[in-house]
């Protein structure tokens, strides 16, 4: 009767979750759809610094930067580059960078000091000092942009009440199979999910990825100092843009996230850290987001003596996290993941799903830091001294 009771309760999970994934991909269509935020004819246009933290050179780096020299944004624009050892190989790209673009203007600031526990808030308080415009763009290295996506940031952060842009962002492999694993939860898991927890009022986001706002506003919410020990910087900061009275808004475009991880390892480490500092933020939030993982619950009712059905519903929730996958891709018009790795994609986002409870630690570039219950984090002690003068992207 028990393992009965168990079978009938997995395949009712199995079931929510592929309507989960239908719902999904009906909302992501609608939000692609939105108008795309523009500038009205005539506008004046404000200048615009970009900030890009950085930390080594991964795959594409070069690439990465250089889509910043090609936007058709019409404004002035500044881009600083950030980094805090002068022998980090990023000072050579960046450098490569100023020489292949004589006519804009690109800044290098190499700055050793720490400040506060996170290293990426700590670089970007130490770029601070080059910011030459009034509208400041935060984005990670890994982002790529196209050529349009800064103009309508812009548009949008000039819509009323608007106190802050963030973007969606899918993946694309840039070194093997783990690298595809990663762009895959991207577009098929992550992107989705952010897009459905907007549309029922349940997220709330502000994304590393991509991050406008004015200095003004930054420096009304406490500048990058308030956030020096938060592990979740991205967020915080969202967050208290809207304490501050103001909204953070989500245009209806993504930007392209290369995914550098080359191991088991990485990917598992980077996907932890995200886990565990979503359900960090929102325990009961992330408790529920259980029901987007129907394969899981299907092959564990198969297990459990489920049969035919049980492997019916298996067959159903691969179906639907592939269509899943091409409408994503498709409306924010992203590279086309790899689909042959949806099932050992699905197994491996509820493997992380399930470990995300079971500790409280995490791994951000090579350093073991343990979280705190109110967002902030600590290093090891074994990684204190080590840790000196780094910096992450």
């Amino acid at each position: 009767m028990l393992a009965t009771l168990l079978t009938a309760v997995l395949m009712l999970l199995a079931l929510a979750g592929c309507g989960y994934l239908v719902m999904a991909i009906v909302l992501v269509g609608r939000f692609a759809a939105r108008p795309v935020p523009l500038l009205a004819a005539g506008a004046s246009l404000s200048g615009v610094t970009v900030l890009k933290p950085l930390h080594g050179a991964e795959p594409g780096l070069y690439n990465n930067l250089a889509s910043l020299c090609r936007q058709t944004f019409a404004g002035s624009l500044q881009i600083v580059c950030g980094v805090a050892d002068p022998a980090d190989p990023a000072v050579a790209v960046v450098q490569r960078l100023i020489a292949d673009h004589p006519g804009l203007a690109i800044d290098l600031v190499i700055n050793p000091a720490r400040h506060g526990t996170n290293p990426k808030i700590s670089n970007l308080i130490n770029m601070v000092e080059k910011i030459r415009h009034d509208l400041v763009v935060l984005s990670d290295s890994d982002i790529s942009l196209r050529e349009t996506d800064l103009a309508q940031v812009v548009a949008a952060l000039e819509q009323p009440g608007v106190g802050a842009v963030t973007c969606l962002y899918g993946g694309a492999g840039v070194v093997g199979v783990w690298s595809d694993l990663c762009a895959l939860g991207l577009t098929a898991h992550f992107l989705p999910n952010a897009v459905v927890g907007i549309a029922l009022g349940r997220a709330t986001p502000c994304f590393g990825a991509l991050i406008a706002l004015r200095c003004d506003t930054l420096q009304a919410i406490g500048g990058f100092e308030r956030f020096a020990d938060i592990l979740a910087d991205d967020y915080a900061i969202g967050a208290a843009v809207r304490a501050h009275g103001k909204s953070v808004a989500v245009p209806p475009l993504a930007v392209l996230h290369r995914c550098d991880e080359a191991s088991p390892r990485a990917l598992w480490g980077h996907e932890l850290r995200w886990a565990r500092t979503v359900r960090g933020l929102d325990p009961a939030g992330w408790l529920g987001s259980g029901v987007t993982h129907p394969l899981a619950f299907a092959v564990l009712a198969i297990a459990a003596g489920g049969g035919r059905p049980a492997f019916g519903l298996v067959i159903a929730a691969i179906f639907c996290r592939i269509v899943l996958a091409l409408r994503v891709s498709v409306a924010f018009a992203l590279p086309v993941p790899a689909l042959s790795l949806v099932l050992l994609r699905d197994l491996l986002t509820f493997g992380v799903f399930v470990a995300s409870f079971l500790g409280r630690g995490v791994t951000w570039k090579n350093q073991d830091y343990e979280m705190k219950a109110d967002g902030t984090f600590t290093e090891n002690a074994a990684d204190q001294n080590a840790a000196k003068g780094e910096s992450v992207r």
